[in-house]
């Protein structure tokens, strides 16, 4: 079953956890980048900017991929918790992305509540089969090294109950 690891990082704690899963899943890897990052915002503004553009449901145009989504079986997708729910590159993703079919886990970390983050991900992604869901508090502040092995055992019984 080809697998990919599909992700969204600002800070890196996505990121950190999205390895961790393709290093145990063996899955191939796509960042999601926009053309425009929040990155170069210093400060917490990069935290009011970016819970608006979640509000104000906006789609930044990406990167392009260097995969096609549509070569993949099993997908496991990743966000940062932004305003209580998923950041504005899976939206554009989910819109231009038409998956159907096909089996998703999802995944999240945040540092404070996650909102409703992982259900409203489950209803962009309705059409397709979810097999598992996890979030993380701050990986990278928290115990870095648990967080990485949870989301390893987390991957390895997704991969084992769906080969």
């Amino acid at each position: 079953m080809k697998t990919l690891v599909i992700f969204y990082s600002l800070e890196g704690n996505t990121k950190y956890l999205a390895h961790a899963i393709a290093e145990t899943s063996g899955a191939d890897i796509l960042e999601l980048k926009p053309k425009k990052d929040l990155v170069r915002i210093k400060g917490v503004g990069k935290y009011f900017w970016g819970g608006g553009q979640v509000v104000m449901k906006e789609k930044p145009d990406l990167v392009p991929f260097d995969v096609d989504p549509a070569h993949y079986d099993l997908f496991f997708i990743g966000t940062p918790v932004w305003a209580f729910s998923y950041a504005p590159p899976l939206r554009t993703f989910f819109s231009g992305i038409k998956l159907k079919n096909k089996k998703i886990a999802l995944f999240c970390s945040h540092g404070g509540t996650m909102g409703r983050t992982l259900e409203n991900m489950k209803k962009r992604v309705a059409g397709n089969t979810i097999v598992g869901t996890i979030d993380f508090f701050e990986p990278l502040k928290n115990k870095p090294e648990e967080c990485a092995q949870r989301a390893r055992q987390w991957a390895g019984g997704i991969i084992s109950a769906n080969s």
